[in-house]
């Protein structure tokens, strides 16, 4: 007997005299901490039933380290299979419907942990989605889309309801429950608003002003003003491209595609983009590919002009995403009902591009467009567009009756027509910086035309040299068809050619496609960097260091509507460079010549 009653005393005693007992029936640190597996899972159970009921400090702590948990081990089943979940939903409506419980201590961290929580633990596994849906989240998590809380609350939410969603089995569980138009219309409201909540209620104000805790998660209590601010953008850009994301899974489902479909909100979409802060991604662009990939959507994306330019914008640019825009395309183009509808304004664009070899993509755009040229060659097919007849014409002349003309030359005629290239270009350059811009580009015009297929070399620099002499003659859409052109060809190379993008990035800025521009600018740059890397003295120039400031202002998410960034009146980087090389070569003729060079009357 006394053996035994040593034993219990001994079990009770902690092993340092030092350490205090732990009087609290559902401590949480010591619930982590027991080694024995069926009192742990008691206790854990007890844990999850008691958390929501308490109202003291151990809460917040409790909640940040199940949150750190979490992210840690997403696929660990243990909690999920515990009752995390009704937890996690309990602790949201508390949150939502106590006010007075959350503004006390520090509950207000309460609700985003909670929420994130969630998202991580449904994130990979379907069965913990399936598990988050019975338990009862979903509504809490639309609550808090709502903004019954802040935008910091929402941005979770949807992250979380984003992972459940990316499901299949889960979809069909929330139309089951008829909660899809509800969510569908929140996340498109969300995506059209919430970067002005994000600027109104954090970027703008003072730092005085940011509520603390706002401050505390976005920067861990690590960095200053700075990065605070830069961690806010990058979180509403995550806000938006994530509600984005949410809409992308019930984009199959009729009930929500007339939803999405509104004319006025697939032409916002279009300008939505991860941008700087989140360029991993797709943006709208990657929800217009979803609903091209559905009938209804082809046939909404198909009547509206203004999203059908920008997708060919896009195409012709340096973004990262530009081979999904071709893709929607191509993906309009087939279906013979949006094809009417779109091929007149994207061949003018598609054109350009049809020389592309990666990966093979020049191939299929130049059997999509090319599928009905027979009836408009040889038949009584029109299209409504004299321009796209032309680009059409363009197309089949120099991917079908060119080669099989140059097929059929002898090497005799290809050395001549080789040296006549060579020659126009010479004659075409002179033209040019004696500043008689028309005849430069008749000149390159006629060393295109004789210029074999093969020469790709020589097709490059003549394309990006017609270029510049259209920025001189302010034709930016001839400089971007012709700079487009000359990266295409090289698009097999190490690197892309570095003049074209940058006249194309100035081509851009003409037409004010801010985003446009600073996408090559940013690829030029880097091929500079490339450059300076393989020790062949590549350096920033300062006029790109201009361009890049200057549209990085005009493209920043939370810019205000009446702000304008445009430099009206001034002259173009280009013009200026232009203007002194100009001068330059006359100051040179003139001395020759022997004519006093300071003389300014002469």
């Amino acid at each position: 007997m006394e053996s035994k009653s040593q034993t219990n005393k001994t079990k009770k005693t902690p092993k340092h005299p030092s350490e205090p007992v732990c009087t609290k029936p559902s401590c949480f640190f010591c619930t982590m901490n027991e080694p024995n597996p069926s009192l742990r899972k008691s206790k854990i159970i007890k844990l999850f039933k008691d958390l929501p009921l308490k109202n003291d400090q151990e809460q917040v702590l409790a909640l940040s380290s199940l949150w750190n948990i979490a992210m840690k081990q997403p696929n660990d089943p243990e909690f999920p299979s515990l009752g995390i979940f009704e937890c996690m939903a309990k602790l949201i409506n508390k949150g939502i419907n106590d006010k007075k419980w959350l503004l006390s201590d520090q509950n207000i961290y309460i609700p985003y942990y909670a929420a994130h929580i969630i998202g991580s633990y449904t994130m990979n596994k379907a069965q913990f989605a399936e598990k988050a849906l019975k338990s009862g989240v979903v509504l809490p998590l639309m609550e808090l889309m709502r903004g019954k809380i802040t935008w910091v609350e929402q941005r979770v939410a949807v992250r979380a309801l984003g992972h459940m969603a990316g499901h299949d089995r889960i979809v069909e569980s929330i139309i089951a429950l008829k909660h899809e138009v509800k969510i569908v219309e929140l996340a498109m409201m969300i995506a059209s608003t919430c970067l002005k909540r994000v600027y109104d209620e954090f970027i703008g104000l003072e730092h005085s002003k940011r509520l603390k805790y706002h401050c505390d998660l976005i920067t861990r209590g690590l960095g200053g003003l700075e990065i605070e601010s830069r961690k806010a953008e990058e979180w509403g850009s995550q806000l938006q491209c994530w509600s984005l994301n949410l809409l992308n899974c019930f984009v199959s489902k009729e009930r929500c595609l007339g939803l999405i479909c509104k004319k006025e909100f697939l032409v916002e979409v279009c300008g939505i983009w991860g941008g700087l802060a989140n360029p991993n991604s797709p943006g709208g662009i990657g929800l217009l590919k979803a609903l091209c990939q559905t009938k209804f959507g082809r046939q909404s994306v198909a009547n509206s002009q203004e999203v059908i330019e920008r997708l060919c914008n896009l195409s012709r640019s340096s973004d990262d995403w530009k081979l999904m825009a071709v893709d929607c395309l191509l993906l309009l183009l087939k279906d013979p009902e949006s094809r009417i509808k779109v091929v007149e304004i994207s061949v003018v664009y598609l054109v350009d591009l049809v020389e592309m070899r990666r990966p093979k993509l020049g191939d299929r755009i130049t059997q999509m467009l090319l599928q009905d040229y027979h009836k408009i060659k040889y038949g009584d097919l029109r299209l409504g567009s004299k321009k796209a007849e032309r680009a059409l014409e363009e197309i089949w002349d120099s991917k079908v009756e060119r080669k099989k003309k140059e097929k059929l030359m002898s090497k005799q005629e290809i050395r001549e027509r080789k040296s006549m290239v060579g020659k126009l270009k010479k004659q075409g350059n002179m033209s040019f910086w004696a500043g008689n811009i028309e005849k430069a580009v008749i000149e390159y015009s006629e060393a295109l035309d004789l210029c074999p297929l093969e020469m790709r070399r020589e097709r490059i620099v003549v394309y990006s040299n017609r270029a510049q002499c259209y920025l001189l003659m302010k034709n930016p859409e001839a400089a971007i068809s012709d700079t487009t052109r000359a990266m295409c060809l090289s698009s097999g190379a190490a690197r892309v050619h570095g003049k074209s993008l940058w006249r194309r990035s100035q081509a851009y800025e003409m037409k004010g496609l801010a985003r446009e521009s600073l996408m090559d600018c940013l690829e030029f740059v880097n091929g500079k960097f490339l450059m300076s890397e393989q020790g062949k003295g590549g350096r920033i120039p300062y006029y790109a260091a201009r361009m890049i400031s200057k549209q990085m202002r005009a493209t920043w998410m939370y810019n205000k509507p009446e702000e304008d960034f445009s430099f009206t009146g001034k002259p173009t980087i280009v013009e200026e460079m232009f203007t002194e090389r100009r001068r330059k070569v006359k100051k040179g003729r003139r001395k020759e010549k022997g004519v006093n060079v300071n003389d300014k009357t002469g």
